[in-house]
């Protein structure tokens, strides 16, 4: 984990947007979570939908139960359009009834419901 992860170049200027969730507090629930996150069992509808409404890069981190989640989208994305659109398209309510176990929040909410925008309030300044 100190080694840092690789950022994707793009070609293009992009924004990022920084969201968080917290998790119940139970190691198997936590341990089955990241499963159904790998690689081997992420939906591939959930994956392209995600593509689909214009999100270049999604990551999800965790200490302990909290998630942040950094999504990385061009510059002219429209968040509460590709969230509505997202909302709708195949299996995605599935995934978050899927996902909802795990999740300390409502069991019925959408992604974007769950998920809380964080702001930022520090930066290296230019």
């Amino acid at each position: 984990m100190t080694e840092g992860y690789v950022v994707k170049q793009y070609g293009q200027p992009v924004k990022r947007y920084c969201q968080t969730m917290d998790l119940k507090d139970n190691p198997e629930l936590i341990a089955e979570y990241r499963k159904r996150h790998s690689e081997k069992e992420a939906w591939k509808e959930i994956l392209d939908g995600i593509r689909q409404v214009g999100i270049l890069e999604m990551e999800i981190y965790i200490l302990g139960t909290r998630l942040v989640m950094i999504v990385e989208t061009p510059i002219d994305f429209e968040w509460e359009t590709a969230m509505e659109k997202l909302a709708t398209l195949p299996r995605q309510q599935e995934w978050e009834e899927y996902m909802a176990i795990f999740q300390d929040c409502d069991p019925d909410a959408t992604s974007d419901e769950k998920w809380q925008m964080m702001e930022r309030m520090f930066h290296l300044y230019d």
